[in-house]
């Protein structure tokens, strides 16, 4: 078989699984994450000790246990469906990345689901320690050299897992382990969308590290489209 053959074949393989995976009829719920109040100052992180993470940032780093942005906006809350959907037993082939670059963890929260399979890079020329502090699923600690290959991880269980390092302190993140494909966290705009949701009743949650977890209900019709935005209340951390 030619390669064009072989490209158009696979192309039409493409499109009749992007047409079946397409719920006809489904919803979508969209909307966006603010706050109200005055949040704490982020703290200045000091990389001097680590001079080869120091100078890949134009601007110092500073911490992010509340990322604010125009609007009053927040950035890395976690919004996913808590009740109301299907329960999935299969968890979805593709992996999520966490990277270390610049003594710092990106994205700040790896969202993903119950067995799937996370990725842990090292960017840096430094090595580091990744420490899952979990309490529901099992706890782990591992090094990472310069150039060694990936950590690779799943978790059994629904669970927001802190993550820290060990040999850098002020590096911190979080596993966002779910048991549902509906899920997003926001981005810095603090907006976000969950789509392909059939029609019904739903428990819409949003979890942000320092300021907790607020949900709302829902109901959602065939091909409809509804906004769901949550407020938070800044507070010390």
């Amino acid at each position: 078989m030619s390669i064009n053959r072989i490209s158009l074949v696979t192309l039409v393989l493409l499109s009749i699984t992007a047409i079946s995976a397409a719920a006809p009829g489904s919803g979508t719920i969209q909307g966006n994450v603010t706050y109200t109040g005055t949040p704490a100052k982020p703290k200045v992180i000091d990389m001097s000790k680590e001079p080869s993470c120091a100078k890949m940032h134009s601007t110092p780093a500073t911490t992010a246990n509340a990322v604010t942005g125009p609007g009053n906006s927040l950035e890395y809350v976690v919004v996913y469906i808590s009740a109301g959907a299907a329960a999935e037993t299969t968890a979805p082939a593709g992996t999520v990345t966490f990277d270390q670059k610049g003594c710092e963890y990106l994205p700040h929260i790896a969202a993903l689901q119950v067995g799937q399979e996370l990725k842990i890079t090292n960017s840096d020329q430094t090595s580091h320690n990744v420490h899952a502090i979990a309490k529901v699923n099992r706890e782990w600690n591992k090094s990472q050299t310069p150039g060694a290959p990936p950590i690779t991880e799943k978790f059994d269980r629904e669970e927001f897992i802190p993550v820290k390092c060990n040999v850098h302190p002020w590096m911190h993140g979080y596993f966002a382990v779910l048991n549902t494909s509906h899920f997003a966290v926001s981005g810095s705009d603090g907006g976000y969308k969950l789509p392909n949701l059939p029609p019904g009743k739903y428990t819409v949650s949003a979890w942000q590290e320092s300021y907790g977890t607020q949900t709302q209900e829902i109901t959602i019709g065939a091909g409809e489209t509804k906004t769901v935005n949550f407020v938070f209340e800044a507070k010390p951390y």
